[in-house]
């Protein structure tokens, strides 16, 4: 059996969707306009809370593994929260994946608590945890899981 062929038969024995990336020439790609990018204060789907200090195999782990979790996942926010820093401005979503306590912490701190109420809040390890030990790097396909089956639902 290849790689591949493995790779697919575990992603979806493990409910997620593979993705094929389209080619497109780089000239090709339309630009969006400044005023079209949504801004950090509005409202999404998800929104992922990362350590401030956070290396870049850590983020391209959790990149991919948000991108295999489907288009919502994919086009989630990523907000990176300082230790000790006080108030966040945190978007307002339906789905919030903390990367750890102190993220968690940071989010019950930022938020009001009827929005706190209404959203799916999810807690897996930090990234730098997620390089080494494979527990927790099945937590976090769990924890995607979970996520993606919450927006599908419109939780």
């Amino acid at each position: 059996m290849s790689a591949a062929a493995h790779r697919e038969r575990v992603l979806r024995a493990l409910g997620l969707e593979t993705w094929q990336r389209r080619q497109q020439a780089v000239a090709d790609a339309p630009v969006m306009a400044a005023e079209a990018l949504p801004s950090p204060a509005s409202s999404t789907d998800c929104v992922v809370l990362l350590p401030a200090a956070c290396d870049a195999r850590e983020l391209d782990l959790l990149g991919r593994a948000l991108t295999s979790g489907g288009a919502a996942l994919a086009r989630a926010a990523r907000v990176r929260v300082s230790p000790g820093e006080a108030e966040t401005a945190m978007p307002q979503a339906r789905a919030y994946l903390a990367c750890g306590e102190a993220q968690a912490h940071a989010l019950g701190r930022s938020l009001p608590m009827q929005v706190t109420a209404r959203a799916q809040i999810v807690l897996v390890d930090e990234p730098v945890r997620l390089l080494g030990d494979p527990s927790a790097k099945r937590r976090l396909w769990i924890a995607l899981r979970t996520l993606r089956r919450g927006l599908a639902a419109g939780r």
